[in-house]
This record gives C-alpha cells, structure tokens and sequence, in this order.
C-alpha cells in the first residue's frame, strides 16, 4: 500500500495560497449580488404570494441545481428560522421512479415538464436552476408552466441563456465558475426563504 508523501512547508503554503484565492473569487461573486436585490426581492414577493393564495412552489435542475432545490423545499416545508405552518414546496428532482419513468417513456428531456403538467396548477410558481440558462429539460418545463398558468422564476448564470427570456422573473448571477453561479444562488435562495417565512409566519 503506498505511503502518504509527507507534505512540506512548501506545499501546505501553495494550498493555503489557493484557498485564499478561490475564496476570493467566491466572494467577489457574492459581491456582485446585492445589484439584484430587487430582482431576488420580486422573486421572494411571487413565492410568498403563490404560497399565501395556497398553491405550489414546484423547483427543477440538474446535478448541484437539483440539491439546490431538494435544499429550499426542505427549508419550505420544514422550516428556515421561525415555528410556523409547513409551507407547499416539492422538488421534482426526487422521485426516482417518476424521473426514471418519465426519461424512459418520454425522454429525460421531459422528466419535469410531465410533472409541471401533473402537479402544476394556475397560481403555482415553478423556480427552474440552471447556470447556462439552457438546460432542455428545464426550459421545456417552462414552456408547460406558461400553458397551464404557472409563474416561472430563473436562476441562471451570467449569461442568462434561454431560459432568462422564457421567465417571468430571471436572476442572473455573477460568476466565472459553475460554483461561484451556485454559490449566488443558494445565498439568494436563502434570502428569498427568509422573506417568505417572515410574510408568512403568522
């Protein structure tokens, strides 16, 4: 079995030089955010409002999107910082059987439009996460959310993609990572939780 090299003074300084570095490039992403604080405002505002009428908050993406989304539901129906009613949140990420149903009959370009159209209802905001704004499967679940009524809400990065012109409501991120566009958009999706258990509280 091969041994653990020993690392040197060197080497734990080339380590501590580039965490400082990704650190900083995280944090200037972070940065660049509060520019979007109305657009992030107006998203938490549509929520808390589909939330209040008592619809849906359905989320979609892919690969660290989809934890992204399975996070803010849990948050949703579990709770952020305050006691109060669980609130109406489903990932359609999850459910392994559907997801594996739907890509096997109907493609897995369509594994979370079939269940927009299955659980969607008018009224019902649907938060698709993609950082190239142009994953298929997330756009065509958009394109059955604006058939059946559903507000639709984009995360995305920079560059905003397809997705940012189908939305009712888009934030684009900053960053020059996928991991600096996932960082924005958990800590937006933080804020948004926060707004909305505030309205909704009582």
């Amino acid at each position: 079995m091969p041994r653990r090299r020993d690392r040197g003074p060197a080497d734990m300084s080339d380590s501590a030089s580039e965490v400082a570095r990704l650190l900083e490039q995280s944090a200037a992403a972070l940065s660049q955010l509060h520019e979007q604080a109305r657009t992030i405002a107006d998203i938490a505002e549509a929520v808390a409002g589909a939330l209040r009428s008592g619809g849906t908050l359905l989320l979609c993406g892919n690969g660290g999107s989809a934890a992204q989304c399975q996070h803010v539901a849990a948050e949703l129906t579990g709770r952020f910082k305050l006691e109060r009613r669980g609130l109406r949140a489903i990932a359609l990420t999850t459910d392994t059987s559907a997801l594996t149903a739907l890509a096997n009959d109907y493609g897995f370009e369509n594994v979370f439009a079939r269940q927009v159209e299955a659980l969607g209802r008018p009224g019902d905001v649907l938060m698709g996460l993609s950082t190239s704004g142009g994953s298929e499967n997330v756009v065509k679940a958009f394109e059955k959310a604006e058939e059946i009524g559903v507000t639709t809400v984009a995360l995305v990065g920079p560059k905003g993609g397809v997705l940012a012109d189908a939305a009712d409501l888009c934030l684009a991120a900053p960053g020059d990572t996928t991991a600096n566009v996932q960082e924005c958009h958990i800590a937006a999706l933080h804020v948004v939780c926060d707004i909305v258990e505030r309205e909704l509280a009582d």
